[in-house]
């Protein structure tokens, strides 16, 4: 079932709960992923990496949104984001935990043969395309930075 497909159904679901939050952030998504295929063309299927594309974009505008907010002390406009945002992340992989990162750098960083911060470009391209929706760039590029160090 692709995500488009998911998304209609639990958009039912979410207008017969009356759940405001959900039936939101799956329109949220329904739009972004409607706006994504008539940018293709029409008539364009996505593949499933477009569509975790879209997903990452998606609670990476929530998270930036849901900092903002909470520097202006809008506690309300915070929740609200961080509401949807778990909305998001139900059709997101399950997250890295902070030691599976760092095996799998690990492994990258020895298929790639690097040994220095030299290597730092090389080695973050290819962990940014496996890792993908399991780990977040800005945590990835950290990790790298100490193990390369």
């Amino acid at each position: 079932m692709s995500l488009k497909d998911k998304i209609a159904t639990q958009l039912k679901d979410a207008m017969r709960a009356k759940d405001k939050v959900k039936l939101e952030s799956l329109r949220s998504i329904k739009s972004a992923i409607l706006l994504e295929q008539s940018n293709k063309g029409a008539g364009a299927e996505l593949n499933e990496e477009e569509e975790m594309k879209i997903l990452i974009k998606l609670q990476k505008q929530r998270k930036d949104s849901m900092d903002i907010y909470k520097e202006q002390n809008r506690e309300d406009l915070a929740a609200e984001e961080a509401a949807q945002l778990e909305v998001i992340e139900t059709f997101l992989p399950k997250a890295m935990s902070e030691e599976e990162l760092e095996a799998a750098l690990k492994e990258i960083i020895a298929a790639l043969g690097a040994t220095s911060a030299q290597d730092f470009g090389k080695v973050m391209g290819k962990a940014s395309k496996d890792l993908t929706g399991k780990a977040d760039g800005k945590t990835i590029s950290a990790k790298l930075k100490s193990l390369l160090s």
